[in-house]
């Protein structure tokens, strides 16, 4: 594939000066193209071409989809396996029946975006309603990650805003592409979208951006966000999503049997997808006492998957060295510890800190250091998880379980209650689904106004 011609503010040349004018005017630009080729544009016809492109993205052959493997190992310090499985997981989910269903979630009516319309209930009440989206949408995306800076041009699209994304330094590859695919399909709705990267903390262009927003969308750690809301203009409506953290419950009647390697294999793959580095990783794997398969046995067998994991997915180098370090700092800990306590193993890969698996009695919540260094805590039921894990309690964004489907609606009714957002089947955790509520707020719900009709 050859240059990706400059349609973005980041396919400029590095030395290309990004200026305030520059920001204020691309802005223009976006909402002068919405109005013209995607305010009034039918909501089946985008959905359409959503499903179209990703359809294209699951192709070997597709362009984007070579150029992103090709060159995203360097861009994001991803290995090609788990690119590829993280890209065939967002646009396997990105289909005609997924789309709708997401609108009907959010809105209780597939035409509610294009006219006052009515569901059951509401004709009852004699009210017809619709939604609108923001005339000029901005994302503020964090980390390296890029599934969710994807949906969130797909959302945009859906409530058919002009949108300009703003990434972190060195981040831009994957949205880019994205972006390109988008607008080699329909070059008018590609000239909706503008993506562009800075070092954060710019206030002259941060300044200029927010200014133009009617709605912003942002990611990454509390104080970047409490910074970028100081920053907005009171008018400026903003959806944030700050620092999360996730774990697991495995219960002991999962522990016995066949079921018992398939539990060993979704932990594994839970630990291993994007190298541990989303929101919704596990940092530590609670198993419940009780079954054939102990929890320290359960971290031994663990470690063997991981092993066997980094023969066909390896985690790949860590960029920057800092993080390597980390994990070398963490396990001299952890080996003190064996040394001295019976309730401590840890089990390790050789010559390499490709991953890590530590079995602690302690229940309480461990922040792991990431890139596959996983904790396996002994605990006697899952309210004794609950407890150890009290102290993040507020910063809980998935919990995977496994359990027996006679214990399963109790278990994720007392999960529901203690507050988790997103409770999945252990080896989903990575993968929400496409109407998945992030952080439990709405999907699209938190970016649109309402206008209703009185009969």
């Amino acid at each position: 594939m050859s240059a990706l011609p400059s349609y973005f503010l980041a396919d400029l040349p590095a030395d290309a000066e990004l200026t305030p004018a520059v920001i204020v005017e691309a802005c223009q630009t976006l909402r002068r193209n919405r109005r013209r080729y995607l305010a009034e544009r039918p909501l089946p016809s985008v959905i359409r071409l959503l499903a179209d492109i990703a359809e294209s993205w699951l192709r070997p052959d597709y362009p984007f989809r070579k150029q992103a493997l090709k060159l995203g190992p360097a861009a994001t310090g991803f290995p090609e396996a788990t690119l590829t499985a993280g890209l065939d997981q967002f646009f396997q989910q990105l289909n005609v029946q997924n789309l709708q269903a997401l609108i009907l979630q959010e809105f209780g009516h597939l035409q509610r975006t294009d006219s006052l319309v009515a569901n059951e209930l509401e004709q009852r009440v004699e009210r017809r309603s619709s939604v609108r989206g923001p005339e000029l949408l901005v994302h503020i995306a964090g980390g390296m990650i890029p599934n969710g800076t994807m949906q969130s041009v797909v959302n945009g699209l859906l409530l058919r805003s002009a949108q300009f994304v703003k990434c972190a330094s060195g981040t831009t590859l994957l949205p880019r592409l994205f972006a390109h695919s988008i607008y080699e399909a329909d070059a008018k709705l590609g000239a909706c979208l503008e993506i562009a990267e800075w070092k954060g903390g710019n206030h002259a262009l941060e300044s200029a951006l927010f200014s133009e927003a009617d709605a912003v969308t942002a990611t990454g750690n509390d104080e970047t966000l409490a910074k970028i809301r100081s920053a907005l203009p009171p008018s400026v409506a903003m959806a944030e999503y700050g620092h999360r953290v996730s774990f697991a419950f495995v219960a002991h009647e999962m522990l016995s049997g066949l079921k018992t390697q398939h539990v060993m294999q979704r932990a594994a793959r839970d630990v291993a997808a994007w190298n541990q580095l989303g929101c919704l990783s596990p940092h530590v794997i609670y198993v419940e006492v009780g079954g054939k398969v102990s929890p320290e046995q359960f971290a031994e067998r663990l470690s063997a998957e991981l092993e066997g994991l980094e023969k066909t997915e390896p985690r790949g180098a860590l960029l920057p060295s800092e993080e390597a370090a980390a994990i070398s700092s963490r396990r001299a800990f952890y080996e003190v510890r064996a040394a001295d306590s019976d309730e401590t193993k840890m089990w390790c890969s050789a010559g390499s800190t490709a991953w890590t698996v530590v079995h602690e009695s302690d229940p309480r919540f461990q922040h792991s250091c990431l890139n596959r260094f996983i904790y396996v805590k002994s605990v006697a039921n899952l309210q004794q998880a609950l407890e150890g894990a009290d102290a993040i309690r507020c910063h809980v964004s998935t919990v995977g379980i496994a359990a027996g489907d006679e214990r399963l609606e109790d278990l994720a009714n007392q999960l529901a209650r203690w507050g988790v957002p997103r409770i999945c089947p252990l080896g989903q955790m990575q993968n929400p689904p496409l109407s998945w509520r992030h952080d439990g707020w709405p999907a699209l719900g938190q970016l649109v106004r309402w206008s209703d009709w009185e009969l």
